[in-house]
């Protein structure tokens, strides 16, 4: 079969194409129906018949914090639980990943459980042992649709239910040593590759770096004036993004931090992965140096 494409290709390009097409569309037709139709019938009805849900999570911490606008909006009716699930491997290579082969090891899951336990509209946060799930997060991989949109909004198309964006579905407190301190991550992946940071030493202050020693160390060739601090877990890392002036960085956990609590942010976009939108509050993403700098100015000024 393979064959007689590639001679089709040779010999009648339009013909290629179109058989291209609708064998996609049979493809797609072919997941829908053997992988998700029956799974979304399944959450319509628990949502619907049930008053506590049992919500399963797999996949990259910035993920799941990406789900819970939709579990706090559905906890206005339903008393919801947040099972998280441990060491699923990963289905692609993912350069310099924290939990190297899996979405979630033990040691990410020990960093963010304080800050899940600390949302009140979670009634339990735990790790998954086969317990009923009514909800599969997990199932937005599945989805027969391009994923490159706002990633809050994969879960709304799993269940059917939407909230607004702009509005915190993150509490923290204030950190009680970092104050008013523009806080960086720049992780060593989804970088912008046509941004830099050399600009930052044209101002008179102390900027205070909360990832991997690694990233720090990476991001200190550019930006001298670069102090690191590491936080003991991620419900801390959220106290030191909330007191912050304002949080700059590319598309990582912290800035899905930075993104629940509406703190002034500034987010570095990579161009082949627009997963991450800002909205609400003082907030501007980026994909050119000049904007970049022109943005954090403002920030820098408010």
């Amino acid at each position: 079969m393979k064959l007689i494409y590639k001679f089709l290709k040779i010999i009648n390009k339009k013909k290629y194409y179109e058989k291209k097409f609708l064998l996609k569309i049979e493809r797609e037709r072919y997941i829908f129906d053997s992988k998700i139709k029956n799974e979304l019938k399944k959450i319509d009805i628990a949502i619907k018949t049930k008053k506590e849900l049992n919500f399963l999570h797999s996949g990259h911490c910035g993920d799941l914090l990406y789900s819970l606008p939709l579990i706090k909006k559905i906890s206005e009716t339903h008393k919801c639980n947040l099972l998280i699930g441990v060491n699923k491997k990963l289905s692609q290579e993912y350069y310099k990943h924290p939990a190297k082969n899996v979405f979630i090891d033990q040691r990410m899951f020990s960093l963010i459980l304080p800050l899940l336990k600390n949302q009140n509209y979670l009634k339990d946060v735990k790790q998954y042992s086969n317990e009923i799930v009514d909800i599969n997060l997990d199932i937005f991989r599945d989805l027969p649709i391009s994923l490159s949109f706002n990633s809050s909004k994969w879960y709304f198309h799993i269940a059917g239910v939407t909230t607004d964006l702009s509005q915190p579905y993150l509490v923290s407190s204030e950190h009680n040593l970092i104050k008013n301190k523009i806080v960086l991550l720049r992780s060593l992946r989804n970088r912008n590759y046509l941004i830099n940071y050399n600009f930052l030493n044209e101002y008179n202050e102390d900027f205070i770096f909360i990832g991997l020693k690694d990233e720090y160390e990476d991001l200190k060739k550019q930006v001298r004036n670069l102090t690191y601090y590491e936080p003991k877990d991620f419900w801390e890392m959220s106290q030191v993004i909330k007191s912050s002036k304002f949080f700059l960085g590319n598309q990582s956990l912290a800035f899905s931090i930075a993104e629940g609590l509406k703190v002034p942010r500034l987010l570095e976009s990579k161009p082949d992965l627009p997963y991450v939108q800002p909205n609400g509050g003082k907030c501007f993403d980026f994909y050119f140096q000049i904007h970049f700098e022109k943005y954090f100015n403002i920030l820098y000024r408010s």
